[in-house]
């Protein structure tokens, strides 16, 4: 099978991959019906986050069962499912509270951008959708593996509750989705930083009252005007740099929360600024696992549409485009469907953008 592998820093190649096998009872084969390009996945294209041998690249995954090992029992062959990106026992004391990305046997998916993925450990890591997707909904489950699960989170550590003003930092994916969950979580204003018109509107799509497109300390003070000197209740850091992370904790008043998602690597914080703030300070590597029930429901009922954030849909051959597209920032998320007939009908909800 032909599947993206990562050499170094913006080469990335599709290949001829052996197609994954079952090794362990607690593995399940699954036929990739969608997969992404996630912003995180550009820190080792970039070569900020260093790799030493080629890599599989993707972590974000739904699609059919085909196979399952023989300890699988919550899963069978022709189901519908989604999983996060860390597989997880979902029995262990931390899957236990909630921690599934913590899981004492966790493992960080990779090779999900190619036709077939092996999942370990799959009985505590994936969930079968109530039914097999339209064409329409697979955008929307395929977002719940990681960027949704993420921004809500994001919104979870953060607090966010009914009545409250939310900022959100970040106007990628998972900052566009964690509007879209402080939206459902109740929060009365929702204050989107963005700079670049297209995800501005996609944020007030999603729920945003108010946009700043200023940064750092101008980012700040803007906020601070907006909140007649108070600050944000919750803030939602999704981007991962100092700056950034920065900027969540000034925004927040005293006693607020910030839930941050962003990969934050090589960030150093200043443990005394920190310490007078009064900020609660929460988040890590999201345990999609805990919300995917909660978040299947919602898009088969359709009150959330995720998938919104694909404006680039490419064949698995096309993956090296969708990393340059949003290496470059044309395109928000790129969606990778299977090849073959009718795959490129299948665009949703844009085309490729304008350079």
């Amino acid at each position: 099978m032909l599947g993206a592998m990562l050499y170094g820093p913006h080469d990335l190649r599709v290949e001829e991959r052996p197609e994954p096998t079952i090794l362990e009872p607690t593995d399940a084969i699954v036929r990739v019906a969608a997969s992404c390009v996630c912003g995180s996945d550009l820190w080792s294209y970039r070569g900020i986050t260093r790799i030493t041998e080629p890599m599989a690249m993707g972590h974000e995954y739904c699609g059919i069962v085909e196979e399952v090992g023989s300890a699988v029992a919550s899963v069978t062959p022709g189901q519908f499912v989604v999983g996060g990106f860390y597989a997880s026992d979902n029995t262990c004391a931390n899957c236990k509270i909630g921690y599934q990305s913590g899981c004492e046997r966790a493992y960080f998916i990779t090779g999900a951008q190619a036709p077939v993925l092996r999942i370990p450990l799959a009985d505590g890591t994936l969930l079968p959708t109530p039914e097999t997707p339209s064409e329409d909904l697979i955008p929307h489950v395929a977002a719940l593996s990681d960027v949704m699960g993420t921004g809500w989170f994001a919104a979870d550590a953060a607090n966010v509750s009914p009545g409250m003003t939310v900022v959100v930092v970040g106007d990628g994916a998972v900052g566009l989705l964690g509007v879209l969950a402080s939206k459902h979580r109740g929060a009365e204003r929702i204050i989107a930083m963005s700079r670049h018109a297209s995800r501005q509107k996609l944020a007030r799509a999603f729920g945003a009252t108010d946009i700043v497109s200023e940064r750092g300390d101008e980012g700040v003070a803007r906020i601070k005007d907006l909140t007649k000197g108070v600050g944000a209740d919750a803030t939602l850091e999704c981007v991962g740099t100092r700056q950034s992370l920065m900027q969540a904790i000034r925004a927040t008043r005293q006693g607020g929360y910030v839930g941050y998602v962003g990969f934050p690597e090589s960030v150093m914080l200043d443990a005394m600024e920190l310490y007078y703030s009064h900020v609660h300070l929460h988040g890590g590597a999201a345990p999609v696992r805990r919300f995917l029930p909660k978040l299947i429901d919602m898009v088969w009922n359709k009150q959330i549409e995720p998938g919104k954030v694909f404006d680039l849909t490419l064949p698995f051959e096309g993956v090296a485009d969708g990393y340059r597209a949003m290496d470059e920032r044309r395109a928000i998320k790129a969606l990778l469907l299977p090849s073959g007939e009718g795959c490129p009908a299948r665009v949703f909800p844009g085309k490729f953008p304008d350079a």
